[in-house]
């Protein structure tokens, strides 16, 4: 288990977060303006890759097998009780908006990302709490 690189792309989440933070808009109005946006959107989409590249290190580490896809590797993180199951149903709904990020740029919807802003970040403080805490726990 690469416990280092894992607490280096944990620093990075970290990183991630506090960015977010520092251009949090204060309403929906601030939010729609394009610096705004844009930042706030590749701060989200950035922040759940370092997520995917977290669980992808965990998976390898505990050679767990190659996953099928992005969402086994979530699967295999909650079979091997590294993560809740609802936080593996967590991960699965940040990739799935990852994609539309990266992949379906024109069919972004401000609203759903400015609720992402105000109500899902401590989403990601729940999965870095799980994440330690396992780390904590490894005895590997």
């Amino acid at each position: 288990m690469d416990r280092e690189r894992i607490l280096i792309k944990i620093n990075e989440l970290d990183n991630y977060m506090n960015e977010i933070h520092q251009i949090m808009p204060t309403s929906f109005k601030q939010y729609q303006q394009i610096e705004k946006k844009r930042a706030c959107e590749r701060l989200l989409q950035i922040s759940v890759e370092c997520i995917i590249d977290i669980a992808a290190l965990i998976v390898s580490g505990l050679r767990l097998g190659l996953p099928n896809g992005e969402n086994d590797i979530f699967v295999k993180l909650v079979n091997a009780k590294v993560i809740t199951e609802e936080m593996g149903e967590k991960l699965k709904m940040m990739k799935g908006f990852r994609n539309i990020i990266v992949h379906e740029y024109s069919h972004i919807n401000d609203e759903i990302v400015y609720d992402i802003l105000i109500n899902k970040l401590d989403d990601f403080k729940e999965f870095r709490r799980e994440i330690v805490g396992w780390l904590n726990r490894y005895k590997g």
